[in-house]
Formats: structure tokens, sequence, C-alpha cells
């Protein structure tokens, strides 16, 4: 299940196309029967909670807080939150060239992807990161 909240007016049509999507990717990925809570809001929540909880005093586009330790067997119903800043979805969508809808939904899946409990601390690791955010494109 794919709950979103909205703390800043996304455009028409993004958050049911979100929703879609989202639980497409999760059902393809095994994790259908869990779920998680996409938060839409702008650039000064998403830098608020990047100085708390990593100590950044900057903004950024997607953070993922899970709800369980990564590599723990147990994994709870509820996998964690996806905060998406649509301020920073807009700016990246104007520089490369594609659609706020089409940002915000890799958005999703690269936050999606953090909480089954992969991070990106090697050139290698970007290779499960730009699978799910393309195939999501494609849901």
């Amino acid at each position: 299940m794919v709950a979103i909240a909205v703390h800043k007016r996304p455009p028409r049509g993004l958050v049911p196309r979100l929703r879609r999507a989202l639980s497409a990717l999760m059902e393809e990925l095994g994790v259908a029967d869990k779920a998680v809570t996409v938060i839409l809001t702008g650039d000064r929540r998403l830098r608020a909670l990047k100085r708390v909880w990593w100590g950044e005093d900057q903004a950024t586009d997607v953070l993922a807080f899970p709800q369980y330790e990564p590599g723990d067997p147990f994994v709870p119903p509820h996998l964690g939150d996806i905060w998406i800043s649509l301020d920073a979805a807009a700016e990246q969508a104007r520089t490369r060239g594609v659609t706020l809808e089409e940002e915000v939904l890799a958005l999703a899946a690269h936050g999606l992807w953090h909480l089954l409990g992969h991070d990106h601390e090697g050139e290698g690791d970007w290779q499960g990161f730009h699978r799910v955010q393309e195939r999501i494109l494609a849901l």
C-alpha cells in the first residue's frame, strides 16, 4: 500500500500516477504486502530534516526513513517514509528535460530502494537505483 501525504500542492494527476506506479514497482520487487508513505513537500522541510538527521544544512530532493534496520530479518509491514521536495524535483526536471511527474516518480523509486536497504556509497551501488528509477517510468 502506498499512502501519500501532501504538504505542498502537486500538479493535478501526479498523486494517483505516483500511487499506481510505486505500487506496481513494489509488486515487481516482491514487497506488495508492505506499505510506504510518500510525503510531498518543499525545500524548506527537506532542508530541516537533513539538518536534524544528517547534520547537513542544505536542501535535497529526496530522503528515506526506514522503519527497520536494513539486514534485520524482521521486516515490518510499513517499510518507512519517503520525503520528496517538489521544489527540487521541479528544478531537476527542468535541468534534465523531463516532466515534474517523471522526476517525482524517479525520486520515489530512489527512496523505495533506500527503504529496501540499499545505499549508494560506491560507484557500483548506483546501478540498482538507476534500474528502479527507469523501471517506474514504464509502469
